[in-house]
């Protein structure tokens, strides 16, 4: 089951963190179809936000055909986002993990690193490309 984790600094809507933290668990296979989200209750007593807040992400979800509420039994992923080969554990995200200890060692901070794979991805994937 997912966890979520609220960073308040970030600048991001809480419920927009919830609805990203859920896709990236869904791309990276960490949830799959038939999967059980937690209920609104426990994420409030996790993370100490607003019910409402849970519900907008989970409306959210619902709207783009990612999840399902279920009446009396919870809200359930309906679609998976993960493709073959995206996992954290597969052949590139070991090598990723290589890499990011890399530039760790290199001094780098977390920053660094988030600037730099950000402007190697923009490049990589620009739009029209």
């Amino acid at each position: 089951m997912i966890e979520f984790r609220i960073d308040r600094t970030s600048g991001t809507p809480t419920y927009l963190q919830l609805v990203l933290q859920t896709k990236q668990a869904l791309r990276l296979g960490l949830l799959g179809v038939g999967d059980q989200l937690p209920t609104a209750k426990e994420v409030v007593a996790a993370t100490a936000i607003n019910p409402n807040t849970v519900l907008k992400a989970y409306r959210e979800l619902e709207r783009e055909g990612l999840v399902e509420p279920r009446p009396g039994a919870g809200t359930f992923i309906r679609r998976s986002l993960a493709h073959p080969g995206g996992e954290v554990d597969s052949p590139l995200g070991v090598e990723l993990a290589e890499w990011a200890g890399r530039a760790r060692d290199a001094d780098l901070s977390r920053e660094d690193v988030e600037a730099l794979a950000k402007a190697v991805l923009d490049r990589t994937f620009r739009a029209g490309s």
